[in-house]
């Protein structure tokens, strides 16, 4: 089976573990998020209903008279009046702890993208070194072939058919190896977007990469702003900080209205005596053996931890986003020369062929032309896909997609 790149990144994206887990974070953080809002204006709700048999009749409540059984059936219904700001700060970390799950989830998707195209690119790179493989024993089976009828004619030593016969040998087993790296690859490939047995790759253009549509300065601005892992950083610290002023209402007094109905009976359901209640409950925490303190001093940690993860983020942000710019232009700089090194090569070794047939070279040279043409065509094959790669890195840390069609060609 073949499949194309788009539908391998929307197979992997659904397949993939980390991304899986970060999907379930952020629905996680979306209940938790109207958990919250709901204890703001929602009393929490319990029902409950007992029936008791006993082994002597005695006064039932309910009835006003002896009976062996009772039943009771109640209502109870609880809102937190104040928390002491708890409930506010709870409401603001939720907030903070979705937008950092949907910030995590843009994150995963750029990195199961990552691994995805890598994985799809291996399996054409292979293809191309396997072709290039195979043009490297043609070319040696041609030599060959030459060779001999020039040591038959008593133009050429023996050595010399020797020589191309090793080479020969040498671009079979380089064959062998290409073509076993490609099944693994298929495999690879096969096992991101969840088909066994392996998948083949959709071939993509060879045009060459496209300039970068923002400087290096326009992209490490975007990536403060909207790269996905300086957005989760700042929402953890926040969420950390909102952890803080949620312990610091235990240092403040509790008030809880809390309302209860029950119906008593001797059957089941119990419709006898009715009794409502309303209590209104403050409580002032004095002292808990210190644990109090313990947890605040724990959340300060927490949170100062956060603040220093996203500011060394943020420092080495510079670096992340140089590094990724440079090695896409690089990458594509190098691509560019790999073609001109192609051209290159397959005139030097069409003079040398040339030059050996009419004896004006010696094999050695044949040899090295032959052997520079096959490394500039792995070479350019090597330096396309590697600027397809530089460039998925880069939008790993943008978080965004630079190109309408998600490929740098």
């Amino acid at each position: 089976p073949r499949i194309t790149l788009a539908e391998a990144l929307g197979r992997a994206s659904r397949l993939d573990p980390d991304y899986v887990r970060a999907l379930g974070s952020v629905e996680n953080a979306a209940w938790a998020r109207r958990a919250a809002l709901a204890a703001f204006v929602l009393p929490s709700i319990t029902l409950g209903t007992d029936y008791t048999g006993y082994s002597r009749s005695q006064f039932n409540v309910g009835t006003s008279a002896q009976a062996k059984t009772s039943a009771t059936a109640r209502v109870d219904a609880r809102f937190d009046l104040f928390t002491g700001f708890r409930k506010v700060a709870d409401l603001g970390r939720t907030a903070v702890d979705l937008e950092g799950a949907r910030a995590g989830l843009v994150q995963q998707r750029f990195v199961t993208a990552l691994l995805t195209e890598s994985d799809y690119y291996a399996v054409l790179s292979n293809h191309e070194l396997r072709d290039v493989a195979r043009d490297r024993v043609r070319r040696a089976e041609e030599q060959l072939v030459v060779a001999r009828a020039r040591v038959v004619s008593g133009a050429a030593v023996q050595t010399d058919s020797l020589q191309l016969l090793f080479e020969l040998n040498r671009a079979r087993v380089g064959l062998l190896q290409e073509e076993a790296t490609l099944r693994v690859a298929y495999l690879q490939l096969g096992r991101r977007v969840g088909t066994s047995g392996g998948v083949d790759a959709a071939p993509l253009d060879t045009a060459a990469g496209r300039a970068l549509p923002l400087t290096l300065a326009e992209a490490m601005t975007q990536a403060l702003e909207q790269g996905p892992e300086y957005r989760v950083a700042r929402a953890n610290e926040r969420s950390a900080d909102a952890a803080v002023r949620a312990r610091r209402s235990a240092y403040f007094p509790q008030a809880t209205l809390s309302a209860n109905t029950t119906t008593f009976g001797d059957r089941f359901y119990p419709s006898g005596l009715t009794r409502t209640s309303v209590t209104v409950a403050v409580s002032f925490p004095i002292w808990d053996n210190a644990q109090r303190e313990l947890a605040y001093s724990r959340a300060r940690t927490a949170r100062d931890a956060a603040r220093a993860v996203r500011e060394d983020l943020e420092r080495a942000a510079e670096v992340d986003v140089t590094q990724a710019y440079q090695a896409y232009e690089t990458a594509r700089a190098t691509a560019e020369f790999a073609g001109q090194g192609l051209v290159i090569a397959q005139e030097t070794f069409r003079v040398q062929q040339a030059r050996y047939r009419g004896g004006a070279t010696t094999i050695l040279d044949l040899l090295d032309a032959q052997t520079g043409l096959t490394e500039a065509q792995a070479e350019l094959v090597q330096a396309r896909y590697a600027v397809r790669l530089a460039l998925a890195g880069l939008e790993a840390i943008l978080g965004q997609r630079l190109f309408g069609d998600g490929n740098p060609q």
